[in-house]
């Protein structure tokens, strides 16, 4: 799986190359099949708080900054940050108290984020290298994680859960937006309806991403569905927190 890894960062290190304002290239979602066409469809407003190439180099599915319900504050993490639009915007959440970290494993991205975070004017955030199954980042040491159309592309979705679980706080939470697939479809059936990179044949289905979250130790699991993206494929709000004790 680790050439699916490789396929996932050479595609989008090319979308944030093309992702300068002005360009023509993959950026605003074109670069995985599950995306949308236009960041305005999914930011609205929010999306001119940010500086263009973060709004070009938007690959997502929905707004995780509004499904987490960001409170001053607090600390958050983006997994799979990309040009940065959810980091940036979430800091402006968080304020001068909290903090909004973004983790990418593509160098091109990282440099993208990192310059459009400088062109916002937002100071109270930090890009790492790194991967999702990986993070490097002390045991609960977030409130909140957020994540864009990502999850689905790692080929060890336990271990990005069970990440999640570690780096969060007693009581944190998750607000993401990612594809899932309906339970009736299987993993051929989900790879014929488009590519690992596209966002798609790595979908796991909403009961199978249910069962993963609570095996890691979430409760209070939500997914809820937003859009039919291909026939059987959703794009979809997940929710859960991470439990105050054990065995809660």
């Amino acid at each position: 799986m680790n050439d699916v890894r490789e396929h996932v960062r050479e595609k989008y290190a090319e979308a944030a190359r093309q992702a300068d304002p002005g360009s023509c290239g993959c950026g605003s979602g074109g670069c995985c099949d599950a995306g949308t066409s236009d960041a305005g469809e999914l930011y609205g407003e929010q999306a001119g708080e940010v500086p263009e190439g973060a709004a070009l180099a938007s690959l997502g599915c929905g707004n995780p900054v509004v499904v987490a319900e960001l409170r001053r504050g607090e600390v958050v993490l983006d997994l799979g940050s990309g040009g940065g639009i959810d980091v940036i915007l979430s800091a402006k959440r968080v304020g001068p108290t909290g903090l909004a970290y973004g983790l990418d494993m593509t160098d091109e991205m990282l440099e993208l984020a990192r310059r459009n975070a400088a062109d916002a004017a937002v100071t109270n955030v930090e890009f790492l290298k790194g991967y999702i199954e990986d993070v490097p980042l002390p045991d609960r040491s977030v409130d909140v994680i957020i994540s864009n159309c990502v999850i689905n592309l790692s080929t060890d979705k336990p271990g990005v859960f069970g990440e999640m679980a570690r780096v969060l706080r007693a009581g944190g939470r998750l607000g993401i937006s990612d594809i899932v697939a309906g339970d009736d479809l299987t993993p051929a059936q989900r790879a014929e309806r488009g590519s690992w990179v596209g966002c798609i044949a790595g979908a796991l289905s909403f009961g199978e991403y249910e069962a993963e979250l609570r095996r890691a130790g979430f409760v209070d699991v939500e997914l809820t569905p937003t859009q039919e993206v291909a026939h059987g494929i959703f794009s979809a709000i997940v929710r859960a927190t991470k439990p105050f004790s054990e065995g809660s």
